[in-house]
């Protein structure tokens, strides 16, 4: 039992969708491998039959799109670069409470 990924050149470019044929396709290679969990990357979107499809078969293979793909790369700093941070302050009440 084992992991396997795949990050999809076809929609990586942003314009198209993947659909449903594409996890069926990989939940197939899936199998072929012998891994029990999968995730499936992509720069664009899922139809929502792909979605469905995967949400139905037993493996249920994670899928990542371009929006939470890019909340995760911002959440774990994979990738990004902070480019200026704020400090934000507040007035210590209770510096000035014997004055």
């Amino acid at each position: 039992m084992g992991v396997a990924g795949t990050v999809d050149p076809v929609a990586s470019a942003g314009r198209n969708t993947v659909g449903r044929e594409a996890i069926q396709a990989f939940v197939g290679a899936l199998h072929g491998r012998g891994a029990s969990k999968g995730i499936f990357i992509t720069t664009s979107s899922f139809t929502q039959g792909a979605k469905e499809y995967a949400g139905m078969v037993p493996s249920r293979p994670i899928l990542i799109d371009g929006a939470r793909l890019v909340k995760l790369m911002l959440k774990y700093k994979v990738g990004v670069q902070v480019k200026q941070t704020y400090e934000i302050v507040d007035v210590d009440e209770d510096f000035f409470e014997g004055v």
